[in-house]
């Protein structure tokens, strides 16, 4: 078991000129961490390969926005989300996910791979994306399904889907 980490309030800068890449098994174990996403974690590539990829996720993060990712991408669909990742070192970086399927020649889903870039648009993330995030963390301390109740309410209030909703000012 790893030891806990103890989140700061220090935002590490994702270079704009940079991917982040990983690939993991269908279980979200790592297969592969590219160089810029081991140096952003602050984990070597040993301790990230094998490792499950929520060896990153940050507190903040609501169960809702993984369950509504892992749903999409298990049906063998694509999702983007903005996910706030935590560091080694207990800092924090936000990315723009674009997490895809891979499949075999059989066409059966065999892993998955992320690519994440930086955020462009900080004004939707910290009006819009942060407060929702915050409102299903809120709503998840009545458990998991009225966090998705809560973001169906939301998407349906707004009269977006998902990924309108998501794209809406990126």
């Amino acid at each position: 078991m790893r030891p806990k980490i103890e989140p700061k309030p220090i935002e590490k800068p994702v270079p704009s000129d940079k991917f982040i890449v990983s690939k993991t098994d269908t279980k979200g174990i790592i297969t592969y961490a590219n160089p810029i996403f081991i140096e952003i974690s602050g984990y070597t590539e040993d301790e990230l390969i094998g490792a499950n990829h929520n060896i990153v996720r940050h507190p903040d993060m609501p169960r809702t926005i993984f369950k509504f990712l892992w749903d999409t991408i298990q049906k063998g669909s694509e999702i983007f989300a903005y996910v706030k990742n935590m560091a080694k070192d207990g800092s924090y970086y936000w990315v723009f996910a674009h997490v895809t399927p891979t499949f075999d020649r059989s066409g059966k889903i065999i892993g998955y791979q992320s690519d994440r870039r930086p955020v462009r648009n900080r004004e939707f993330l910290n009006g819009t994306i942060i407060p929702l995030y915050q409102e299903l963390k809120r709503e998840e301390q009545n458990g998991l399904d009225a966090g998705m109740r809560k973001l169906e309410e939301t998407l349906s209030k707004i009269g977006m889907s998902y990924e309108e909703f998501i794209f809406k000012n990126y």
